[in-house]
C-alpha cells in the first residue's frame, strides 16, 4: 500500500513513528466567504466550499493524506486526514495519532 501526502508539510504519525513528507502536490478545496451579519460590530462569515483541486484520481492500493477540510468535502474512501493531534510538553504539535476516514 502506498500513502501519498497531499498536504504542504510533513505528517508525523506518532503511533508507528512513520513520517510522510509532502509529495509536492497539494489538495485544496475552493472556498468563498460571504459576510452574513455583524455581532457587536464583528463580521460573521459563512463559508461555501466548492470543488477540490489537486486530488489525483483513485489508484489501486493508494491512499492520500489530505486536510480535514478536503476529507469533509469528499466521499472518497481513498483519502484520509490526520487523526488526533499529539503535542509536546510545550503544547506544540508534534504529529497525529492515526488517520481519519470518511465511511
Amino acid at each position: 500500500m502506498q500513502i501519498i501526502n497531499l498536504c504542504p508539510h510533513t505528517i508525523n504519525e506518532t503511533t508507528t513513528g512513520r513520517s510522510f513528507p509532502p509529495s509536492g502536490q497539494i489538495a485544496r478545496v475552493n472556498a468563498v466567504q460571504s459576510e452574513v451579519c455583524k455581532r457587536n460590530g464583528i463580521p460573521v462569515y459563512h463559508t461555501t466550499f466548492g470543488e477540490i483541486a489537486g486530488l489525483p484520481d483513485k489508484q489501486p492500493d493508494t491512499f492520500y493524506i489530505v486536510s480535514a477540510i478536503v476529507l469533509n468535502a469528499t466521499d472518497r474512501t481513498d483519502v484520509m486526514a490526520p487523526g488526533n493531534i499529539r503535542r509536546d510538553e510545550d503544547k506544540q504539535p508534534i504529529g497525529c495519532q492515526g488517520f481519519r476516514l470518511n465511511q
